[in-house]
């Protein structure tokens, strides 16, 4: 199993948090800088506010799975920092998925459709 790039440390996080720019909805709060490479980076984060470590685990993996199976649909050279709100505990990976994608159209980093 290929595993994408990840943001793990608490400085990279902050620095995309000041220096990026940053959309949200109901259930995600996207935040999303170049990073002047040839891939994206992923940087999930879920407070304890939205669940217990079980419930964020899940929303971590969703939110992962979604990155994964959409990375093909975004530019590349991106860090990508998505933070889960507490409504994301309520919903499921359709609705997550369809809030991750409208972010990515608010900050215009889907490839234009052929």
């Amino acid at each position: 199993m290929k595993r994408f790039p990840s943001i793990k440390k608490n400085s990279e996080f902050q620095r995309i948090y000041k220096n990026g720019t940053s959309y949200a909805n109901k259930l995600l709060v996207m935040y999303v800088m170049e990073n002047g490479k040839c891939v994206n980076n992923i940087g999930i984060s879920v407070s304890k506010k939205v669940g217990n470590s079980i419930v964020r685990h899940h929303i971590t993996r969703l939110i992962r799975e979604i990155f994964r199976l959409n990375n093909h649909k975004i530019r590349t050279g991106l860090n990508i920092v998505a933070v889960a709100r507490v409504a994301a505990r309520e919903s499921d990976y359709k609705h997550l998925e369809s809030a991750y994608m409208h972010l990515c159209g608010l900050h215009h980093i889907l490839k234009e459709s052929k």
